[in-house]
């Protein structure tokens, strides 16, 4: 059995010298074994923080991010719907049992999802500041110093003048830094040199003056930008969906509603929302109109809709307003935007006693290009001993009853409207306490109403008609007049602004740290027997096409240049050519 030392590579062999496993015969390791530190707790945490501060791991938590928000978009939201999660609890009790436990019904508030937001925001925090710390540190240092020898960078190109070296070298930084004083080109330095000796591969040289640019900050500037700017994003949408409400609602004309809670149909909101914050104005909507087209070619399309309504502010002023698709009104920072509209024909049902059991504007819901709507009423039972009623059906705007009787509506507007209603009766559950949906019947523990064919009955209604129910249940009416409904959706966010801000300065700085090149440019021109000799190199961060182009036009700035080669002495590569016009390297083509 052979035995084998490690000797980990660049370490002296007496280092790895000792026994069998590395210990002494006493048991102890020799003095001679190198042994790595214990790390500790503190060196432990300071471990983490780096992995955490690591851009790497930033990466990966916006990304774990984005994956986390996906069942906040599949799965329904108890801030949303929570009739929605009621009922995907019923389809699926085991699983949304377990789903419900890990907080997947309430994505956006659970522990998981905060600890990745939180985590992503410490992250970018550890990244960005000490970065930032460390460029600005950079941008106050002076360029670096010129390097002795020119020949080996990849860049480069050599001419003589008759211009003295100090007018080359003005010259050139002139060019380098730009006609923009505020904001140079290249940050320049001007320095000289000192007369060399022969020593080793350096030949001698004269004295000479030097010039040292770089540029190339503002990409590392534009970089911090775009981390900055996404933290920024961050914690905008994070305050955004803290302090943002949104509320629907469904109005006819003539009515109007206030902005507060228990006047929207539906309301969610943010952890940090106060319902007193919300401004107390009101909304009336005087009318609707709508135009569709007439023509063959787009029949019965939407041409434009227009709600008109009436603002009264807190104060109580009042001012006409209108609003539009795509074009909302906006009021105190809110903006209500005009979601949907219909019809919500006035529907009065009357029991077997006579009494008005029913009687309000019904919105019916379109489900097509032509407005067929479809809407439910449900009657509740208001003298003892009778049924609770129901009625389903479609309310079509223009009708036309074919030879079979069926019925279909062929234009959106009004202009021959017909109710068509199926009757049920029985325990609608509206004394259970249970919320319900306004616009769905559940007919499962219903009787439908049929005729002696065994067929269920229909009832059409125009306007003005007055029709008894079927079973002696009472009658119903439909009013001379069917107003139309408009679905506001008002929607406050106050981090919308911030994110755009935000959005645009993370391109901005992104556009920055692409496309802006990182480049070193050095100078330096001597005097030899009465001719000025003039040398250029140039150095790029990664690659860069443009470098040697900058490299030519620095050394075309040189007045007067013309051609000779240069001075041996310069300690630049005897083959890299010579003249005004620069040379390149072989290698690079």
């Amino acid at each position: 059995m052979s035995e084998r030392t490690y000797r980990p590579e660049g370490i002296a062999d007496e280092f790895t010298q000792g026994t069998r496993g590395g210990e002494s015969e006493a048991g102890a390791a020799p003095s001679g074994t190198p042994r790595a530190p214990r790390i500790g707790w503190r060196g432990m945490l300071r471990w983490v923080w780096r992995q955490l501060t690591s851009m790497r791991v930033a990466l990966m938590l916006l990304m774990l991010l984005a994956v986390a928000a996906v069942p906040g978009s599949i799965l329904p939201q108890r801030s949303q719907d929570p009739a929605a999660v009621v009922e995907y609890l019923g389809e699926h009790p085991t699983t949304g049992e377990w789903l419900d436990r890990f907080g997947f019904f309430e994505v956006y508030s659970s522990p998981w999802f905060s600890a990745i937001y939180l985590l992503l925001f410490v992250s970018l925090v550890g990244c960005i500041v000490p970065r930032t710390v460390a460029h600005a540190r950079a941008v106050r240092h002076r360029p670096p110093r010129t390097p002795a020898r020119f020949a080996r960078f990849p860049a480069r190109a050599t001419g003589t003048t008759s211009a003295t070296p100090q007018e080359v070298t003005d010259a050139v930084a002139a060019h380098l830094r730009g006609r923009r004083r505020w904001l140079p080109t290249f940050r320049v330095d001007t320095g000289t040199e000192e007369a060399r000796e022969a020593r080793g591969k350096l030949p001698a040289r004269p004295a000479a003056v030097t010039v040292a640019a770089e540029r190339g900050y503002l990409r590392e500037t534009g970089n911090l930008l775009f981390h900055l700017a996404l933290l920024g994003l961050v914690v905008a949408v994070g305050v955004g969906q803290m302090l943002h409400y949104r509320g629907q609602a469904i109005i006819t004309e003539g009515r109007g509603f206030a902005n507060a809670v228990v006047d929207y149909d539906t309301f969610e909101s943010g952890a940090w929302f106060q319902p007193e914050s919300l401004v107390p104005f009101s909304m009336t909507l005087d009318s609707f109109t709508s135009e569709f087209a007439t023509d063959t070619v787009a029949f019965a399309q939407s041409r434009d809709f227009t709600a008109a309504v009436t603002v009264t502010e807190p104060d109580g002023s009042t001012s006409a307003e209108t609003i539009k698709v795509n074009h909302p009104l906006v009021i105190d920072g809110s903006k209500v935007y005009l979601q949907g509209n219909g019809y919500a024909p006035d529907i009065t049902v009357r029991d077997a006693e006579g009494e008005v059991a029913f009687s309000g504007r019904v919105p019916f819901l379109p489900e097509d290009q032509v407005y067929t709507s479809r809407g439910v009423v449900k009657v509740p039972d208001v003298s003892p001993g009778l049924d609770q009623v129901g009625l389903i059906g479609y309310f079509l705007p223009t009708a036309v009853i074919e030879a079979d009787g069926s019925a279909r509506s062929v234009f959106p507007l009004p202009e021959d409207p017909l109710l068509i209603l199926e009757v049920y009766r029985g325990d609608l559950g509206l004394d259970d306490g249970v919320p319900q949906n306004v616009y769905r019947l559940d007919t499962a523990n219903l009787t439908p109403s049929v005729d002696d064919d065994g067929e269920r009955v229909q009832l059409l209604l125009e306007p003005g008609d007055t029709v008894e129910l079927p079973d002696g249940l009472g009658t119903v009416s439909l009013g001379e007049d069917v107003p139309r409904f408009v679905a506001l959706d008002l929607r406050h966010d106050p981090s919308l602004g911030w994110v755009l801000a935000f959005a645009l300065t993370a391109l901005v700085g992104l556009t920055g740290s692409l496309f802006l090149p990182r480049r070193r440019v050095w100078v330096r021109s001597w005097t030899h027997d009465g001719v000025t000799h003039v040398e250029v190199a140039g150095l790029a961060r990664g690659d860069d096409l443009g470098l040697q182009p900058e490299v030519d036009r620095t050394l075309a700035a040189v007045p007067d240049l013309t051609a000779g080669p240069a001075d041996p002495g310069s300690g630049s590569d005897p083959g890299a050519g010579s003249g005004a016009a620069p040379t390149h390297d072989p290698e690079r083509g």
